[in-house]
């Protein structure tokens, strides 16, 4: 499916799951914006009957999917909550993807780009990323081989887009989600390259894309990779001059973490070609990030 949607604006109407996570919010702040008719589900995404009650009474144009398990504090908390996991991940996504299909709705689905690592054929500094057609081969977190297996089913449905999101980042350095607010408060940090997400360029373009009617696999990145230091010496040259922080390997990373994290490089030119603005990562962390949080007092006293 790739077809322009129908009518304009007006005949837009968004069901979106996810009310009380990071990209949920931000993605009724950008609805309501934009003057684009959302209601928030209330089903939870195992529960058939709930699911197919919302679809009823909101009567939406399309659904975003944007809930799911994480872990709190982070991944590691799926690794001993495997069931749980499973629930949301897996059984409540492809649930919801299937209750969709039943009734001619195209799902938006915030999956991850965290199923992939450097290997012999995508080497680290190479500049050769994963495509959207590659085979997932990282399953060192529970988390990741659950976002795996669904991915891997959700392609047999022709009414799924899913966006493989990646460190996600957004102009709110204040927020705990958020991979700069993440590092920056890290005793140490690993120093790799990696694709990464903007949210502030990139969920508005998730809107484009339901209005387009797009579906299928996306690397939902912005070009290129950058690093760790690269992102904090951005954060020390524009944000904090008195920032410092301290390196340590995979090493010594893997002795305070449960499961391994992922590293990649996702190639984003599937992404870059339907949406010919998209800003390079680097790019897009000066405009959207940095330049807006420009030596923030308020940020340096909340942190």
């Amino acid at each position: 499916m790739g077809a322009e949607a129908d009518g304009g604006e007006k005949q837009l109407k968004f069901l979106i799951y996810g009310r009380t996570g990071w990209i949920g919010g931000l993605l009724g702040k950008l609805c309501a914006e934009r003057g684009i008719q959302y209601e928030y589900g209330s089903g939870r995404l195992e529960n058939r009957l709930s699911l197919e009650a919302d679809i009823t009474a909101v009567k939406p144009s399309h659904v975003f999917n944007a809930a799911g398990v994480t872990g709190r504090p982070n991944v590691d908390w799926c690794e001993s909550h495997k069931a749980e996991t499973i629930r949301t991940n897996v059984v409540g996504t492809l649930t919801l993807a299937d209750v969709c299909r039943q009734n001619n709705l195209i799902l938006i689905n915030y999956a991850t780009g965290c199923i992939f690592e450097y290997d012999s054929s995508h080497t680290l500094g190479s500049g050769h990323g994963f495509k959207e057609d590659d085979t997932p081969n990282f399953t060192g977190s529970f988390y990741s081989k659950t976002k795996a297996m669904v991915e891997d089913l959700l392609a047999n449905y022709d009414n799924v887009c899913t966006l493989r999101v990646r460190m996600p980042i957004s102009s709110d350095l204040s927020n705990p989600r958020n991979f700069i607010t993440k590092i920056t408060r890290y005793d140490k940090v690993v120093d790799i390259p990696n694709s990464m997400s903007i949210l502030d360029e990139l969920l508005p373009i998730s809107l484009e894309m339901a209005k387009r009617n797009l579906t299928g696999i996306w690397n939902f990145t912005n070009p290129g990779v950058v690093s760790h230091n690269e992102i904090l010496e951005m954060y020390k040259e524009h944000v904090d001059p008195s920032f410092r922080w301290k390196n340590f390997t995979l090493e010594e990373q893997a002795k305070v973490i449960v499961a391994p994290r992922s590293n990649n490089e996702l190639d984003a030119s599937k992404l870059k070609k339907e949406f010919p603005h998209l800003l390079s990562i680097k790019d897009s962390l000066l405009k959207f990030v940095f330049h807006p949080n420009h030596y923030n007092p308020t940020l340096l006293q909340s942190s």
